[in-house]
């Protein structure tokens, strides 16, 4: 069995730095240097459901936006493949499958779980498939019999939940499915990249992002309008680093070639930070270092997601040729899960023959 990775994202809006420092950068990463032997990136449209099942209209818009997202960071369908979850119905078969191996309990204790629902305002009414998209995910993740799933740390609860229901299953049927193991961020930085505006996380909600199909204009306005240390009121007064969303985003994102090529009075960002913190250096200095890094790393997927978006059928065909290819694997999962079930009824010759050997001997 080879090393098989799968990972994907919710079609609820663009993506943004969050999801690529979290996620995207080290998809391509993990894709260029080739140690695994296939590589599954899907787009969830299935599990943008569970909360959204009243505006199916906001999930089929971004499905294309992810898409360009995905192209223009540099994935290479060539080398991945991408695929669109509701377009592989063996996920939900396997999902009800795997309903039996997990109690309601199980599913409340989950941490990850609570949270989202508290963020929802579910408490009061959970819809059923929002409640049980742990099991939907391990389906995902079985399908493909992944081995490693690329993450953030907050996910790991999700992945544990996975791993229950495969020892269930083949302590129960014996062993057909991978117990997966997740891939956290090398950057502890990136585990969970703030908002603009100082929050804990970058999201869409909460209208924090800066998108990585941003003009540079707007991500020059995003960057000059954020959060640093309250306390740094004048340039000559000592700042604070820490939670300085600036420095947050210069630990995620810089290099010592940057330095180099927008800042030489520093070599590192530690140089740089302790300047800060003595005082006798403005936020907007560092703010436009900043504009200056994120526009090197964005430039080139701008270029990129414009030359996507001229043929837009031809990404929509990208889609539907990895689906394709993503089907055969899942429907082959399926195939064993449901003989190692006894529930592959017609093409068991030997349960057909002993049935009309037992009734023709009546």
């Amino acid at each position: 069995m080879g090393k098989i990775i799968l990972t994907g994202d919710r079609p609820t809006g663009r993506l943004h730095l969050g999801h690529y420092v979290g996620s995207l950068r080290r998809r391509v990463e993990l894709q260029d240097e080739g140690d695994f032997d296939r590589m599954f990136v899907f787009i969830a449209d299935v599990q943008a459901l569970t909360d959204n099942a009243d505006n199916p209209e906001k999930v089929r818009q971004n499905i294309i936006e992810v898409a360009l997202d995905y192209l223009s960071a540099g994935l290479d369908p060539q080398k991945v493949t991408l695929f669109v979850q509701s377009m592989i119905p063996e996920l939900a078969e396997l999902t009800v499958y795997y309903m039996n191996l997990v109690t309601v309990s199980r599913l409340q204790r989950n941490p990850t779980v609570k949270t989202e629902i508290q963020m929802r305002n579910f408490e009061a009414s959970i819809p059923v498939g929002f409640f049980t998209y742990p099991i939907s995910q391990a389906a995902d993740i079985t399908a493909f019999k992944a081995t490693t799933v690329p993450a953030g740390e907050d996910q790991e609860p999700m992945l544990e939940q996975t791993r229950e229901i495969v020892k269930r299953f083949n302590y129960i049927y014996g062993d057909v499915l991978v117990e997966p193991k997740i891939m956290l961020p090398t950057n502890s930085v990136c585990c969970r990249l703030p908002g603009t505006d100082g929050k804990a996380k970058m999201s869409k909600s909460l209208g924090n992002c800066i998108y990585l199909s941003d003009s540079s204009k707007e991500m020059q306005q995003k960057v000059k309008s954020m959060y640093t240390d309250p306390g740094h009121l004048r340039v000559e007064d000592p700042g604070k680093v820490e939670g300085n969303t600036v420095f947050t985003y210069l630990d995620a994102f810089s290099t010592p070639d940057d330095f180099a090529e927008f800042w030489p009075e520093y070599k590192t960002l530690d140089e740089l930070k302790d300047h800060y913190r003595r005082g006798g250096l403005g936020d907007m200095k560092c703010k436009k270092f900043l504009i200056k890094v994120l526009d090197k790393r964005l430039e080139p997927m701008r270029q990129r997601r414009h030359e996507f978006e001229q043929d837009i059928p031809e990404v929509y065909n990208i889609l539907k040729k990895g689906s394709e290819a993503a089907r055969e694997v899942a429907a082959q999962t399926l195939h064993d899960v449901r003989d190692a079930m006894k529930i592959n009824y017609f093409d068991d010759m030997e349960l057909i023959r002993q049935q009309a050997e037992k009734y023709s001997n009546k």
